[in-house]
């Protein structure tokens, strides 16, 4: 029987500056938006032209909250509506953690709505190439779950070499179902959006790539719900499913709809190739 691994202690708290504290968490997001950010300059450049570099810099402040309100109505509604009913001012209490997925998915595409809208862009042009992005975050994101031990997985055989004890998951070996999520939401989702986004048919296909981003976390998410455990104040549903995963359900059938929406309807050409707006100092990569 191998020995089972005990959670490192880590210290949520990445550094202090004074009375104010940067936390693994808190850095999680903001490195996931800034990178997330510095590769859409480079995806919104790529024929056909779904926005300039300057529009995906003015994006940066709209995704933000976009995933910070959505994340957190999210969490409040899907999760514990009837606590933060009792409790509202507990809404406001964000360093405590609390933050959906979904809610703040739908968060996103209120952005994307708002700014495209605002800059007569194509909306699922644009919506593709950010979703190329974001599983940038997503990674980063479950890896700040396991720095903090929170969101551990199920009980997992003792003889499983990376099962672990987490603090306050009790004295049984669980799965590091965090790294999991990371590994499927986060770099595998990533490496296949990023191989398939390198196609500028696909590319002239608006929705796909969006389309295929919702399938993908969908399908990782379920999965990976087998071996976290769920949360506490919910348990399981009918059936045996968590909330994850009921949740997944319409991501999955809205994003396999965006795919054949996206193939049976015509080409996008992108915006002009010259004008004020146009890159002058960009050569897109030729298609492989």
């Amino acid at each position: 029987m191998l020995p089972v691994l005990m959670f490192p202690q880590f210290d949520p708290v990445l550094v202090h500056f004074g009375p104010l504290a940067v936390r693994w968490y808190a850095l999680s997001y903001i490195l996931g938006i800034i990178l997330g950010i510095t590769m859409l300059r480079r995806l919104v450049l790529l024929a056909p032209r779904a926005a300039t570099t300057e529009q995906a810099d003015d994006f940066l402040t709209w995704v933000t909250l976009g995933v910070l309100l959505g994340g957190r109505l999210g969490y409040i509604l899907f999760y514990q509506p009837s606590y933060y009913l009792r409790h509202p001012l507990a809404m406001l209490e964000v360093w405590h953690g609390g933050m959906s997925f979904h809610g703040g998915a739908i968060g996103v595409v209120a952005a994307m709505a708002l700014f495209t809208w605002r800059y007569k862009l194509n909306f699922l042009a644009f919506a593709d190439r950010v979703t190329v992005a974001v599983p940038i975050g997503l990674g980063l994101g479950r890896v700040a779950n396991f720095i903090n031990g929170e969101l551990w997985g199920r009980e997992a055989p003792a003889n499983l070499p990376w099962a672990m004890i987490f603090p306050d998951g009790g004295p049984i070996p669980r799965h590091p179902s965090q790294l999991y999520e990371a590994l499927t939401e986060g770099l595998l989702l990533f490496t296949v959006l990023f191989i398939v986004s390198r196609q500028r048919s696909i590319r002239a296909r608006p929705g796909f790539l969006a389309g295929l981003f919702l399938a993908g976390y969908a399908c990782a998410r379920s999965f990976c719900e087998f071996f976290r455990e769920p949360d506490a104040f919910l348990g399981y549903l009918a059936g045996g499913i968590t909330m994850g995963q009921l949740l997944c359900i319409p991501m999955l059938a809205l994003g396999i709809c965006l795919m054949v929406y996206a193939r049976r309807h015509p080409a996008y050409a992108g915006l002009p190739a010259s004008g004020p707006q146009a890159p002058t100092n960009i050569t897109p990569p030729a298609d492989h």
